[in-house]
């Protein structure tokens, strides 16, 4: 069990003018169940990093004090437990149980009692398999379960979720979810951040939304939060229970094809697929994690060698190209034509700061400088990365880190965008305007595709649906 107090928070990583979180005071007492809100960028991720004690104090500047039972988190780290929103960059081991006795190992535990708490966690998360199941075979969801079963082996007092069904499908979502409710102890206190909020509620007592300009906004009941602040919470982007999206529809029918895929796969990653990707059109590709979606997306973006059948591009997007599949192209010419956004956005980041990776693509297909910066300047501004273009991508929040990797796929302005989960990490004012923006490409006769598992996304956007399944 354990009690957090936070007094005059903040945070500025180093090298940055503006401060990641600030002036941020919260008391959670031992066993609370609290809901960690707030718009893209207002600091979340950084308050659950200083509390998991992984701010290093030569990485920034910080103000005030955080304390997990009266001490500092990076002295009691074996109170605190983190999952994060990847869960392959938790596990470690080859086999399921050994990943989860790898933290008891690593402190120290006595080893006759480390199988049987590998064995309790596992239990506790529902985990379906034996532990000598290969962490190479397991879904998404079934990884995020393993993650968490290796951080309750070692029983933490406080239990921090980092957005642990980000990038799963909703059957593994609500997998992971039934886990966290199942398996934490009474007197466990849980902090989560997640986007999904009506699908969180259950699992908490407590809402707190943070002041992207510093500080709490509210704090209370999920009740009495967003029936006080309901509105202007959802005006201000935080995803408020009950209030649906606009659908973005085309507004002509679908036009010439770009991209054809015949019986394309990547045995044993992707199953044979057959599809068209046409100009002025959405197309959303759906199924279970595991199906090969990502591995389509490298394929049809021309970042993989196909293993089965065909990628063939129509004059149209290819040009003197047409008969050269997309994965043969030269650089420049694949940047002009496709643009590809990865499911990580850290996998494409690959300067110093957002100003240089926004140039990089025109720079790379030869544009003049003031072109390129006309280009970066509105890109800057359509996703309010303005005040960002001098900072590290990699000290970005998970939503600003992927808006700038949508940024850096139009930079180019290609034909063809494919982007792999592009809406995960934002609030709801970021998710609508990259669903505006996505329409507009869409309109101005672009073909976009998205692999994603965001139903509202779909929803609003898509029109129409490619479903995998297990390859």
């Amino acid at each position: 069990m354990s009690s957090v107090l936070v007094r005059g928070f903040g945070w500025r990583h180093a090298g940055r003018r503006a401060w990641a979180v600030r002036g941020v005071d919260l008391r959670v007492e031992s066993g609370e169940r609290v809901l960690l809100l707030g718009p893209s960028g207002a600091g979340k991720s950084t308050l659950l990093a200083a509390l998991a004690g992984l701010l290093p104090e030569d990485s920034g500047e910080q103000e005030g004090t955080v304390e997990i039972d009266g001490l500092d988190p990076r002295k009691g780290r074996e109170r605190v437990g983190i999952v994060f929103q990847d869960p392959e960059s938790q596990l470690v081991m080859a086999r399921s149980g050994d990943d989860v006795a790898f933290g008891l190992e690593n402190r120290g535990v006595p080893a006759g009692e480390i199988w049987p708490r590998v064995d309790e966690a596992l239990r506790r998360v529902g985990f379906p398999y034996h532990r000598d199941r290969p962490t190479a075979a397991l879904s998404g969801g079934e990884q995020q379960r393993l993650a968490l079963a290796g951080v309750l082996a070692l029983r933490p007092g406080l239990l921090l979720l980092d957005e642990p069904t980000a990038n799963l499908d909703p059957a593994g979502a609500a997998l992971v979810r039934d886990a966290v409710a199942g398996a934490l102890d009474a007197d466990t206190t849980l902090i989560l951040v997640e986007h999904r909020v009506a699908d969180a509620l259950p699992l908490v007592d407590r809402v707190v939304v943070l002041e992207p300009g510093g500080g709490v906004r509210a704090d209370g009941t999920p009740e009495a939060v967003f029936g006080a602040h309901g509105d202007a919470l959802a005006a201000e982007g935080v995803w408020v229970p009950g209030r649906p999206v606009p659908p973005r529809r085309a507004v002509a029918p679908a036009g010439d094809l770009l991209l054809t895929a015949d019986r394309l796969g990547l045995p044993p990653r992707l199953a044979p697929t057959d599809l068209g990707v046409r100009a002025g059109e959405a197309l959303a590709v759906l199924g279970p994690n595991g199906a090969g979606k990502s591995t389509l997306a490298l394929l049809l973006g021309g970042l993989l060698r196909p293993g089965a059948g065909t990628v063939t591009a129509s004059p149209a997007l290819a040009g003197p190209d047409a008969r050269t599949p997309p994965h043969r192209w030269r650089a420049p010419a694949l940047a002009r034509r496709i643009g590809s956004v990865f499911q990580d956005p850290e996998h494409q980041f690959v300067t110093g700061t957002v100003f240089d990776e926004l140039a990089l693509g025109p720079r790379r297909t030869g544009s003049p400088e003031p072109a390129i910066r006309a280009t970066v300047d509105a890109l800057l501004a359509r996703l309010r990365l303005e005040r960002l273009a001098a900072a590290n991508p990699y000290t970005l929040s998970g939503g600003e880190a992927r808006r700038l990797s949508v940024a850096t796929a139009l930079a180019t302005a290609p034909r063809l965008l494919i982007c792999d989960e592009p809406t995960f990490g934002q609030d709801r004012r970021t998710w609508l305007e990259l669903v505006d923006l996505f329409a507009e490409q869409r309109d101005g006769g672009h073909g976009v595709v998205t692999v994603t598992h965001d139903p509202e996304f779909v929803a609003a956007l898509a029109d129409r649906t490619l479903t995998l399944g297990r390859a």
